[in-house]
């Protein structure tokens, strides 16, 4: 059979809003054209984040009602706990209320106040973490990466090469932390080669720089190096995922994403005083270390989704219905970054509206057309959030787990075939007020004359 089916069945139904142009076009003057502070009942399909919006299974809400709600001590922790070190190896597990707290929590227990830390690419929060503690944070992504019209195996790479050459210039004693990011988000949900990670850790140990994985979508990056690297054809998911950790010293991760639940996150690692220096700021700020701000129900969660997100035979239709989407684009002529990533499809805003200057938003434009033609919101990854020096100019179309369907899909690529066609009639966008940090999530905008 060739039709790609969804792994599972649907027990229960959520109704979407269906709205009308008029009234789309309201709702985006109302949220100063930032889709973020849109409702969510005004939205009918939303690819705004892939975080925290996964259906659960029944099996997780199952142990829902049968968590540990002790505060100390919780046998739900436990679970969670062992779930995390099967696939991680790590000693030391430090749940958060979701990723930037353990982003967080990290960088103030580390002291990165005027150190630099690189990344192949830092998506928003952990940029905005390094910032708001008064770190410099630097993308050494490869060049291939950064063009979205070449096709290769594994855009979201490290440049080593770079990378070496970042140290001795900034000196290795002020660089507390080495980050990867799997995928890599911010770069089109590109993966990391196994060869890359490993490389990247011995280039850290040359210069005792400790490597941390942000590792948000860990399975998905596993699934690609199954598929695409020689040598892991034959290995499970957990197999990969124990190697790629074997060669990090830490990692944090939003469990919103790979984790298959609505909130959570952790800090693991192998170091001792890092993991106590962690936990006191965790129980000032977020909770005892046995909960880290969460409902024990949420650990339960959490505990399975790990389990389930490594089935082979869900992130074969996760990563296929990505696909489909990019490439029902391409037959459509809509730019795309090539080629499709694990947790959604980026627009390429640069070849959408090749005239439209970075300073008018047009990865922002381009968004809010999609919606105002459709009501499907998707979020911009530019300009606007990481200000004019952002490489690439992307529209992201996150794909939650386990939610849409086929004819969904459809829509959303009648939606942007349509919003492309009519590139020509659309003017740029101006901030009328903006945050110091994270600007993208509060933004006013207007429509410039």
């Amino acid at each position: 059979m060739k039709t790609k089916i969804e792994p599972f069945k649907i027990k229960t139904v959520e109704a979407i809003p269906m709205t009308t142009v008029a009234q789309r076009e309201g709702y985006l003057k109302e949220a100063f054209y930032n889709l973020f502070t849109l409702r969510s009942d005004k939205v009918t399909i939303d690819l705004l984040t892939d975080s925290g919006t996964t259906a659960m299974s029944d099996r997780q809400w199952g142990a829902l009602m049968y968590a540990d709600e002790a505060y100390a001590g919780s046998v739900s922790y436990y679970k969670f706990e062992d779930a995390v070190k099967k696939i991680t190896g790590f000693k030391e597990v430090i749940p958060t209320h979701q990723g930037r707290a353990a982003e967080r929590i990290l960088f103030q227990a580390m002291g990165v106040e005027g150190k630099f830390i690189p990344n192949n690419t830092h998506f928003d929060t952990t940029r905005g973490n390094i910032e708001f503690s008064h770190g410099f944070a630097f993308d050494l992504l490869n060049e291939k990466g950064k063009n979205p019209e070449i096709i290769d195996d594994f855009k979201g790479n490290m440049d080593i090469a770079k990378l070496e050459d970042f140290i001795k210039e900034k000196g290795a004693e002020n660089i507390p932390v080495c980050f990867i990011t799997v995928t890599n988000n911010a770069g089109g949900g590109q993966p990391v080669s196994m060869q890359n990670i490993r490389e990247t850790k011995e280039l850290c140990n040359k210069y005792n720089i400790p490597l941390f994985l942000d590792c948000c979508r860990f399975a998905e990056n596993c699934y690609f190096i199954k598929k695409r690297e020689k040598g892991y054809e034959n290995k499970s998911i957990l197999e990969i995922a124990q190697e790629m950790f074997s060669y990090a010293d830490g990692a944090t991760m939003s469990a919103k994403k790979d984790g298959m639940s609505n909130t959570g996150g952790f800090l693991a690692t192998n170091n001792e005083k890092l993991a106590r220096d962690a936990r006191t700021i965790l129980i000032v700020t977020e909770g005892f270390v046995t909960y880290g701000g969460l409902a024990r129900r949420d650990l339960e969660a959490l505990a399975i989704g790990f389990e389930e997100v490594m089935d082979e035979n869900y992130l074969s239709y996760r990563i296929g219905q990505v696909e489909y989407l990019g490439n029902q684009l391409i037959k459509n002529n809509v730019p795309i970054l090539n080629p499709p990533g694990g947790h959604g499809i980026f627009l390429d805003a640069k070849r959408f509206l090749p005239n439209m200057p970075t300073s008018q938003f047009p990865a922002q434009v381009i968004a809010n057309e999609i919606y105002r033609l459709s009501g499907v919101r998707t979020v911009e990854i530019g300009s606007l959030m990481f200000g004019e020096s952002t490489i690439m100019d992307l529209v992201r179309l996150a794909i939650p787990r386990r939610v849409y369907t086929q004819n969904h899909i459809d829509y959303v690529v009648e939606a942007c075939t349509e919003a492309y066609e009519n590139r020509n009639n659309l003017k740029g966008l101006k901030i009328v007020w903006e945050a110091p940090i994270l600007r993208h999530f509060t933004a006013k905008l207007a429509p410039i004359d």
